[in-house]
Order: C-alpha cells, then structure tokens, then sequence
C-alpha cells in the first residue's frame, strides 16, 4: 500500500476576475448601495411621524384644572341658556295683569325652577278673597298651568293686616 500524497501550499494563486465574476460584484454593491438607501428613507420617515406623534401627545396632553375649568364653563352656560329659555316677558305680563284684574295684589317675588318649568309666586293682599280671585284668573291662563296657592298668613303685626301668600304654577314653553 502506498500513502498518498498530500500538497499543502500556504500561498494561493490569484485567478484572475472573470465577466461572470464582476458582473456579479458589480451588482452585488449595487444591491447594497440600493437597501441602505431605502434602509436611510425608511428611518427618515419614521424619525418623522416619531415628531409627528410626540407633537399631538403634546397638543392632546389634558390638564386636569383646565378640564375642571371648562366642565364649570360649559355648566354655567346650560344654566344661562335653561334662563334665557324662560318666557319672561310673557309671564310677567300675565302675573300683572292678572294682577290687575283681581284688584290690588302685589307681588313679592317670582321664583322659577327652570329644570320643572315651575313659578313660585309671593305676594300680598287685603284680604283672603282677592287672593283667591287671583289664583282663579291665573287658571284661565294659557301660559301657566296648574296655578295653587300653597299658603297664606295674616300679618298681625302691620296694622292695615294683609295677607301674605306664596302660590306655584307650571309654565308651559309655548301656550
């Protein structure tokens, strides 16, 4: 048996670059060059909507006491727009003259509860039956509803002892 022989050359011979070879070279940098072009676009256009975001977490940042704020504002206007919803001029009206018509009332104050559509009437009176009188011309309102009177008192402390009543009635938006 023979051994074979085993050729070690540490140096290498150069073959020289063939067409196939360079073509391929060629095409392989250009590969590179065309991905860490689109690879840079990709990055730039994260980078941006990155901004894009950090500004509208920003815009969109709530304080709660400007919520608070606007939460009261917004309360406030409901509450100014229910009053400016009340018919006053028509039911002024309608108090006086029935006022008027059932002879020397005087009204107190008028209090309204917006959110029932409610009036709650004070006044005073000579007597008894004029106060009566009133609430009964109020029925034949065709803007209040429902008008009662609630209480009376005879004021003994003034001498000429009127009488004072409280009354409630509903309001209608639109007789």
């Amino acid at each position: 048996m023979s051994v074979r022989r085993v050729s070690l050359d540490f140096v290498s011979r150069r073959r020289p670059l063939t067409l196939v070879g360079g073509v391929l070279l060629v095409l392989g940098a250009g590969a590179v060059a065309l991905t860490y072009v689109e690879y840079r676009s990709i990055e730039d256009r994260r980078a941006g909507l990155e901004l894009k975001l950090q500004a509208l977490n920003q815009h969109s940042h709530r304080d709660p006491a400007q919520e608070q704020r606007s939460a009261a504002l917004t309360a406030e206007a409901g509450r100014i727009a229910e009053e400016l919803g009340t018919p006053w001029t028509a039911l002024l009206a309608e108090l006086e003259t029935a006022s008027r018509d059932s002879a020397e009332i005087a009204l107190l104050s008028v209090e309204p509860d917006h959110v029932k559509h409610h009036l709650r009437v004070t006044g005073e009176s000579r007597d008894l039956p004029r106060i009566l009188a009133y609430v009964q011309r109020l029925e034949t309102s065709a803007l209040l509803r429902y008008p009662m009177l609630e209480s009376h008192d005879i004021k003994t402390d003034d001498p000429q002892h009127p009488v004072r009543f409280a009354m409630t009635a509903e309001w209608q938006e639109r007789p």
